[in-house]
């Protein structure tokens, strides 16, 4: 048996989300030692790759938890994040709806929140809100409006986040599940397959796995209580029929069944909030359609389900608490746990990782900020949004940006090259970084071609590359064989 390879760092953040990258990020301006541990193939493959994408306005949260406290600050803290990392973030506002004399009530109720902490909110009639969103149904009363509301891609600011980190020193270990963890001495050791990784500080951002390090270590205060989400995307055709995300009034599971645009311009409706057992239930169900379809019809008439193009379920980590963990664990010292992180997470992460810094400190590490930190990292082409001037000029630099890959998304050569460069890996990867294999025929076309622009640009075998990671493996045949039953090439 291999000796497993011994990494000595300051801080071992166990977890790639939203939350493990945002506090790399934020601890990547000081002078200490990080390196985050990821189980997949790629950062933000976990919950965080099947979020909605909302950064939330802050007056939905219940006064006094944590989700309240750092929802409204992460908010404010978006345009200068997402301008720093060149991501994708639009400002598009949130309009909860009301369909009748008792939800117009509780619309007032939340109206009187937002403005108690300050955040920008106003009462629409009836015929304010059709003026704003006409695809509305005709049927609601009123609206509560949040213009700061917004939209991000919440895997692209997550591998985003995690380039930065490593840009100013950070270290990512992926395809490394952690399979034990103890305390020895004054250090914390964590355990893959491969590595052992001693730390001063262990933080566990685990997402839906929190609870089962937390035990690792021998710290089980808290569990997470796994809660499903389905969501339906449709084809960038109905972009215009809303621009602002559609809420209904909450239940007291979930902010319910939504009217989603994008950060890229495609409508989403979604999700589900279903508890269930296993924390991997990834499937989509016949009756969540069901659900999903009507909840938002009752929002937006007009939605056509012929126009979906694709669906997907995620796993939300809520705790038994109802609320967000962040905190030095009681028992472990040195332990710091980030978890429960389900709506409004992605919105409250970068406030989050501000004080997972203080905590950090709390526990005993001292942290230097450094002088030559970097917040800024190398701009994305995105082909499809230059002008044709820009278009030509670019192409004459590197004639890669003259050959359409994904015809779906308009997504060159060239732009796949520069995702693999920055770290994409699988086909999941490039979808995610660059939106090849986005569109309406979700890869059908551009797959073989992506396949083996990323073989050759990491020098792998085409059979080596995979979808997601390992287990992910695609199946190889010759098209004409498959058809003739073997015969011919």
């Amino acid at each position: 048996m291999r000796e497993k390879q011994t990494l000595t760092v300051d801080v071992a953040i166990v977890g790639g989300g939203i939350i493990g990258t945002a506090v790399a990020r934020e601890l990547s301006k000081y002078d200490v030692s990080i390196l985050l541990v990821e189980k997949e193939a790629e950062v933000g493959w976990g919950t965080t790759k099947a979020n909605s994408g909302i950064v939330h306005a802050g007056f939905h949260e219940e006064p006094g938890t944590l989700k309240a406290k750092y929802c409204f600050p992460g908010n404010q803290m978006y345009p200068k994040l997402c301008e720093e990392l060149d991501v994708c973030f639009r400002r598009n506002g949130i309009l909860m709806v009301a369909r009748n004399q008792e939800e117009w009530d509780i619309v007032q109720k939340y109206y009187q929140r937002g403005k108690d902490r300050g955040v920008p909110v106003e009462l629409l009639s009836k015929e304010e809100a059709l003026a704003l969103e006409p695809a509305l149904s005709s049927d609601i009363l009123g609206a509560l409006h949040a213009p700061e509301g917004g939209s991000v891609m919440p895997f692209e600011l997550a591998a985003a986040l995690m380039e930065n980190a490593l840009q100013n020193g950070a270290q990512l270990l992926t395809n490394s599940p952690v399979v034990a963890a103890q305390v020895e001495g004054e250090r914390k050791v964590i355990e893959t397959a491969e590595h052992r990784i001693e730390a001063k500080v262990v933080i566990n951002a685990a997402g839906l796995f929190a609870d089962d390090l937390a035990q690792m270590f021998g710290d089980d205060y808290f569990t997470i209580k796994p809660r499903k989400g389905e969501e339906y995307l449709f084809d960038l055709d109905t972009k215009d029929m809303v621009t602002r995300t559609i809420f209904p009034v909450p239940t007291k599971v979930s902010k319910g069944i939504l009217v989603i645009p994008t950060a890229e311009g495609n409508l989403m409706m979604g999700p589900t909030g279903d508890n269930i057992e296993e924390k991997e239930d990834l499937a989509t169900t016949r009756d969540g359609f069901a659900r999903i379809l009507e909840g938002a019809k009752s929002l937006v008439p007009g939605i056509n389900p012929r126009k979906i193009i694709a669906q997907f379920a995620g796993v939300r980590a809520a705790s038994d608490r109802g609320d967000f963990i962040v905190e030095l664990s009681p028992n472990v010292p040195g332990l710091i746990h980030l978890a429960g992180m389900e709506s409004p997470g992605l919105t409250a992460a970068p406030a989050i990782a501000v004080d997972a810094v203080k905590l950090v400190e709390e526990a005993g590490l001292k942290l230097t900020p450094k002088e030559d930190f970097e917040p800024r990292r190398k701009p994305m082409v995105r082909f499809r949004s230059l002008s044709h001037e820009e278009r030509d000029r670019l192409i004459k630099e590197n004639p890669a940006y003259g050959r359409i890959i994904c015809r779906c998304e308009s997504v060159t050569e060239g732009e796949i090259i520069d995702a693999v460069q920055r770290g994409a890996r699988t086909l999941d990867g490039i979808k995610f970084r660059a939106r090849a294999g986005a569109g309406r025929c979700q890869g059908g076309f551009c797959q073989p071609l992506v396949m083996a622009i990323i073989a050759r640009e990491l020098g792998i075998p085409l059979e080596e590359v995979t979808k997601r990671g390992l287990g992910s493996e695609p199946v190889m045949y010759h098209a004409k064989e498959l058809l003739t039953g073997g015969e011919g090439q």
